[in-house]
């Protein structure tokens, strides 16, 4: 890529994370992005369709790379303790731009579009994948409750946060291994 236009995105990139954790998405404009960026709205318009276009982008990376971390996807059932450990790994990595990115309005949205990576991430790397819809409940559960659990408890420590998460997850598991 054009050194150019990879600064000139980096550009529009940092400015609307600027924005985004000050003011809620709906309220941010092209204008104001353009004006923190020191590009013209032209140059905004030929990266990005609009600023939702931008935050979605911005959205799928952030998933993408939390994914990334998760080196076990199908040890949910076979060893929860290892799962809840890759999964909040995965979720601090990137703690502060989900945080940014997920607020407000979007504040379901990565946990809802985490938990879709990850069964593709689990039917692409086990094809024969394919489990009941206990399973596919308990796992929605453990991973929606160890996300909001996490959020909602993390200024106490990671550490004593991580152990209850992972009680409470091999206790769900059990009857399902």
């Amino acid at each position: 890529m054009d050194l150019r236009v990879e600064k000139t995105k980096r550009s529009i990139i940092n400015a609307f994370l600027n924005l985004r954790s000050r003011k809620p998405l709906e309220k941010i404009t092209v204008k104001e992005l353009a004006e923190l960026a020191q590009i013209n709205k032209a140059t905004f318009y030929l990266h990005y369709h609009d600023i939702y276009e931008l935050s979605e982008s911005l959205e799928r990376e952030v998933i993408e790379s939390s994914l990334l971390n998760i080196e076990h996807p199908d040890t949910v059932f076979k060893d929860a303790k290892q799962f809840i450990k890759e999964l909040t790994i995965s979720i601090s990595a990137n703690e502060q731009l989900i945080k940014t990115l997920f607020e407000g309005s979007r504040s379901g949205r990565f946990i809802e579009l985490f938990e879709r990576g990850l069964t593709e991430l689990i039917k692409k790397s086990y094809p024969e994948y394919n489990p009941s819809i206990e399973r596919k409940m308990v796992m929605t559960y453990l991973i929606h409750g160890g996300y909001y659990t996490y959020f909602k408890y993390c200024d106490y420590g990671i550490e004593p946060v991580l152990r209850i998460i992972e009680k409470c997850s091999e206790a769900i598991v059990e009857p399902y291994k």
